[in-house]
């Protein structure tokens, strides 16, 4: 048995984050959990093969800071999960709209810029089969209403991890993308409030409902593992079929469907 992977995983403090610290964990990894909130991280704190790391991924010297717990506690660094997002955008023409854009881009896409700056060197040393994972999300391939900074953040992941993909190849670095549909994580915990909204979402996936972060952490593990040695530059959906819709029809319904029912 070789040593153990390290990972990287940054928004660990909940949601997908949380569910990737715990699956990559359970399956044999070391893991430097990130996130800006220390108390959002206590949970991981005493957890075993877990280091924390606080700090805004939106700074270089945050990446750069866990990347170096990697190496410090483990001696290297095989696999980044570059997860930290986050949501808002106001009308375009509002007052603080272009302040709100450059903090959604901050956090939600140069974080990944960052995250693959800082990471790639050490997974590069570390000599096996390396790989990056970046979270883009299905409002990443087209519009939504009233979600033009979002949306934007989401699509320059898209192609960011296309292009970046290309550049690393040769270096033995694998860098992909997932795409999350609706998804249960603290981001979303606001729309429990809105039960026909969360109806109305979930009635436009395929399969009637909305995923679990878990679902999202395995896709997460798979492109970050060897079975995935000849995929690159792939953003996959995680969307239950929602962007395999043209949208032009209503979906068939599954009257056992736990979010369609009134």
């Amino acid at each position: 048995m070789g040593p153990r992977r390290v990972a990287v995983i940054t928004g660990a403090a909940s949601g997908i984050g949380r569910a990737a610290v715990e699956l990559f964990t359970s399956r044999g990894c070391d893991v430097v959990a990130v996130d800006q909130s220390a108390d959002a991280m206590r949970w991981a704190a005493d957890r075993d093969h877990v280091v924390c790391v606080t700090g805004d991924v939106s700074a270089e010297s945050t990446n750069a800071a866990a990347v170096e717990a990697a190496l410090r506690e483990w001696g290297r660094l095989d696999v980044a999960v570059l997860n930290a997002g986050t949501v808002g955008s106001p009308g375009l023409e509002d007052a603080g709209a272009i302040e709100r854009f450059d903090e959604v881009l901050a956090v939600n896409l140069r974080s990944v810029v960052l995250g693959i700056r800082c990471a790639a060197p050490a997974i590069r040393d570390t000599g096996a089969d390396g790989a990056i994972v970046a979270t883009a999300s299905t409002s990443g391939f087209g519009g939504d209403p009233g979600n033009w900074a979002y949306n934007a953040s989401k699509a320059g992941v898209i192609n960011l991890v296309r292009a970046a993909a290309i550049d690393y190849a040769v270096q033995g670095l694998r860098i992909n993308a997932v795409a999350p549909g609706p998804t249960e994580t603290g981001m979303t915990q606001g729309l429990k409030r809105m039960p026909e909204l969360r109806r109305a979402m979930a009635r436009r996936v395929p399969m009637q409902r909305w995923a679990t972060a878990t679902e999202i952490a395995e896709a997460m593990w798979f492109l970050a593992s060897p079975a995935a040695s000849f995929i690159t530059g792939v953003t996959l959906a995680v969307d239950g079929g929602l962007s395999a819709s043209a949208g032009h029809f209503d979906l068939p319904s599954n009257p056992n469907s736990r979010e369609t029912e009134g």
